[in-house]
């Protein structure tokens, strides 16, 4: 009697029933990367995951059921959700503009048993809230943003952050709670190159830091810390760390941080659609279906289908090569890691949710709205 064969663990038993492209979500490895994340940070009130991953009003609760009571995000509607879901403490990692800001303060208003944070980099930012603070009778918080390599927002830590600092804490209506340094750009693979990297990047950070508490700013927390380095911070005095990815993993991050023990808990699945050459095969997995801010090759691995070369991408289609004397056939189900899996959840307005091997429902992409 011939053996029957065993289902690798993303093999989903009732994909029929899934139309394709789609996300999905499996529920057992989603929450084993949530205790695992609680395990890693140790004291679960220094962990303030970052939401731009999942935008999931129902994984938020997840994370809340496990103890998290903070959270990060980037978007105002991120920010949204999480007040919706009662979250206690929320960082806006971003600057808001004018506009903005409006948008920020109703927020505010609305879900009043939810402290609100956001960054600011500048005086003409913090003079904008201020304003806005005091025209609307309440307070502002706000964390002052470092730029510790990424070069896109944030100020150097030296002296004249020092003295911002200071200019900040004058004006009425504002909070100035602490810093806030992201540190995505070390992402080395080697841990020990990778910790090097971060040590000179943040020794000027806890300089910094100490000054201002010798100059009586005792009450200062600083939130940093993406999935490649935050286990570099649990053992720092008032630091929180905001992790994102580890909730579902991508096939970056198997390659870059391989000590971390986060399984992939999010894919995507694709079918066969055209078989344009006797070695071409034609996906439905057009770049609004996957991240594509990478190089061609580097946006998906098909976990039952390493071999594929992708030569062409368009707007609903994935041209890849496969070897001669392959099994694929139209109709074929793909599974496919992403690469880079946050913007990839961004794509789509539901997930799948499977448990147990089936598809038991969809998962609202709460926050997908912009």
């Amino acid at each position: 009697m011939m053996k029957e064969k065993t289902k690798d663990w993303y093999e989903i038993e009732n994909v029929d029933q899934i139309d394709s492209p789609a996300l999905i979500i499996y529920q057992e490895r989603l929450k084993e990367n949530i205790v695992s994340i609680v395990d890693v940070v140790g004291d679960v009130s220094r962990l303030r995951p970052h939401v731009k991953t999942h935008k999931s009003d129902e994984i938020t609760r997840m994370m809340m059921e496990a103890g998290v009571q903070k959270f990060k995000c980037a978007t105002i509607s991120e920010a949204e959700m999480l007040g919706n879901c009662g979250v206690k403490d929320v960082l806006l990692a971003y600057q808001p503009t004018l506009i903005k800001a409006q948008r920020w303060i109703t927020l505010i208003h609305r879900y009043k048993k939810t402290a609100f944070s956001c960054l600011v980099d500048n005086l003409d930012t913090v003079s904008q809230l201020s304003d806005a603070a005091v025209k609307n009778g309440m307070v502002i918080s706000v964390y002052l943003d470092l730029d510790v390599g990424m070069h896109r927002t944030g100020l150097r830590p030296d002296e004249l952050t020092v003295n911002l600092y200071k200019a900040i804490n004058r004006f009425p209506g504002i909070n100035l709670k602490g810093l806030h340094a992201y540190d995505g750009h070390i992402n080395h693979p080697d841990i020990k190159v990778r910790k090097e990297w971060w040590e000179k990047a943040f020794k000027p950070v806890f300089a910094l830091k100490q000054i201002l508490i010798n100059r009586g700013h005792k009450c200062l927390t600083l939130i940093a810390g993406g999935s490649p380095t935050f286990a570099f911070l649990t053992g720092q005095d008032n630091v929180e760390c905001s992790p994102g990815t580890f909730v579902f993993w991508d096939h970056g991050y198997l390659q870059s941080i391989p000590e971390q023990k986060f399984r992939p808990a999010a894919l995507v699945i694709s079918r066969i659609i055209s078989m344009p050459g006797d070695n071409l095969i034609c996906l439905d997995l057009g770049y609004k279906s996957i991240a594509s801010e990478k190089e061609l090759n580097n946006r998906v691995f098909f976990l039952n289908a390493p071999q594929l070369k992708m030569i062409g991408h368009s707007e609903e289609h994935l041209v890849a090569e496969v070897p001669e004397g392959h099994h694929w056939k139209i109709g074929d189900v793909l599974y496919g890691l992403p690469f880079h899996i946050c913007p990839t959840v961004a794509l789509y307005e539901n997930a799948v949710l499977i448990r147990d091997k089936k598809m038991i429902s969809t998962l609202k992409i709460t926050a997908r709205n912009r």
